[in-house]
């Protein structure tokens, strides 16, 4: 009984002593195992990038402005058509029947202006013989042989008579109206049967066929589209959507690289030929179409596929550079003893002489307002507008950001430095305002500690909240 106590007694001791030993080794774990990035040098690219999709330059529907039935198809997709060609062909039986039709009203017309025209000759001769009896009545009437009602009527048929001329000649304008009206019948009928046949209205190729033969086409509200032909599928572009945030950085003349789905490893290249000003909206998103030329000499891009774009619009060459996750990271350290790092490190002068210098020119911002702006030097980057160059467009990007560099001993050292372009995944240090970084340094993009294992961070994914962009 004695043994098995005395066994308890050292199995007890034994699991003291591993706890003890365990509450020592994870306290002394506590201090932050920090995740690093080397500082290098290389070159950055910053990018617009957008997705567009791909045209003919020049595209044409063929319609028809008459309706009928689809008698003949002359031409089919990917067909190659010359300007004039016949490419379908609408039953014509109609409108030849309303051609005949219209040329024998036309005819008719044409016989009642000239019976109008006979009729004008009679009156005329009718009018004349009048004329003539009443003279005659008018002189036998002042030698008294004549009776006054014999004058009076001999009067009257004479100028009945210049009155029926007077009709005869205008029947014979209404005739020949009747004939010009009838001949617009004749044109409009002539006109129709032509429309029977589609022409190609230039050169190219046909991308899109819309109807089949027996197929009946309406034409009463708007001309239905039977063909659409693509001019020349040599010379292309894509209509490619640009957020409102980068049209500014876009200049004509910019090369521009994109892929397609249909050619995966392969890079085409055109350049920006139209920046045009007609915003589009949807669900508060603004963008614009930028036109971009490029060449097809292959034909291997079709219309309407999908091209992913990429615009360069700055490049840095052997830059200093961090990973955005640097500017991110902000460490898990009260606000005392960061103030005190700053201290140490000589940020906290330049902050002062920051605040001194630039809060009273700040629009006329309060001293509040100003500082509430570059709340994020502590960790992230600041918030203030980025500068812009002249001579060349630039990405909108962080301006002043600090930067905490792993010195060997493995304490923190903040950097204040001026941020260049960035392609997203790293950043240019244009200038470096406090501090020391310099190529291979270490700078911390993430933190864990023992107590937080099981909520750690990823590298890169420190506080401080997500990049400028």
């Amino acid at each position: 009984m004695q043994l098995l106590k005395r066994h308890w007694i050292i199995a007890i001791g034994v699991v003291a002593a591993i706890a003890l030993f365990a509450a020592f080794a994870f306290k002394g774990n506590d201090k932050p195992q920090y995740f690093t990035v080397k500082a290098d040098r290389g070159d950055i690219r910053a990018v617009v990038e957008a997705t567009g999709t791909i045209n003919a330059v020049i595209t044409v529907q063929v319609g028809s402005q008459v309706s009928g039935t689809i008698s003949h198809l002359y031409a089919d997709f990917n067909s190659r058509v010359k300007k004039g060609q016949v490419v379908a062909q609408i039953d014509p039986a109609l409108f030849e029947g309303a051609l005949l039709q219209a040329k024998a009203d036309l005819a008719n017309a044409q016989a009642n202006l000239a019976a109008a025209k006979a009729n004008v000759e009679k009156a005329k001769a009718t009018a004349l013989q009048a004329r003539a009896d009443y003279q005659r009545t008018q002189g036998l009437a002042k030698e008294g042989v004549m009776s006054p009602q014999q004058l009076d009527l001999a009067r009257a048929n004479a100028d009945t008579s210049d009155a029926a001329v007077s009709a005869a000649d205008s029947g014979v304008i209404q005739a020949a109206a009747q004939v010009k009206q009838k001949e617009a019948a004749v044109t409009v009928a002539q006109t129709n049967l032509n429309y029977t046949t589609i022409h190609a209205p230039i050169d190219g190729t046909v991308i899109a066929r819309n109807v089949d033969v027996g197929q009946t086409v309406a034409a009463s509200l708007q001309a239905p589209t039977l063909f659409t032909i693509a001019q020349d599928l040599t010379k292309m572009q894509v209509y490619a959507s640009t957020d409102e945030s980068d049209v500014g950085m876009i200049k004509v003349a910019q090369p521009v690289t994109f892929k397609v789905d249909a050619f995966p490893k392969e890079t085409f290249t055109g350049r920006v030929s139209q920046i045009r000003m007609n915003a589009t909206t949807v669900q508060n998103v603004v963008t614009y179409n930028t036109i971009i030329d490029f060449d097809n000499p292959e034909l291997k891009l079709f219309p309407g596929m999908t091209a992913y774009i990429t615009i360069p619009v700055a490049t840095a060459r052997n830059a200093l550079r961090v990973p955005n996750g640097a500017l991110r990271y902000k460490p898990d350290m009260k606000a005392e003893d960061i103030r005190a790092l700053y201290q140490k490190y000589g940020l906290a002068r330049t902050e002062q002489a920051r605040d001194s210098n630039e809060a009273p020119n700040a629009g006329g911002a309060s001293g509040k307002q100003y500082r509430a702006r570059n709340q994020g030097e502590q960790g992230g980057g600041d918030t203030t507008q980025p500068k812009t160059d002249n001579t060349q467009p630039r990405t909108p990007h962080l301006d002043v950001a600090v930067i905490w560099k792993l010195r060997p001993d493995k304490t923190l050292e903040p950097v204040r430095v001026r941020t260049g372009i960035t392609d997203h995944t790293v950043t240019e240090v244009a200038q470096v305002l406090s501090g020391q970084l310099n190529e291979g340094d270490q700078v911390v993009t993430g933190a864990m500690t023992a107590a937080a294992s099981s909520g750690s961070r990823p590298p890169g994914m420190g506080g401080g909240g997500a990049p400028r962009r």
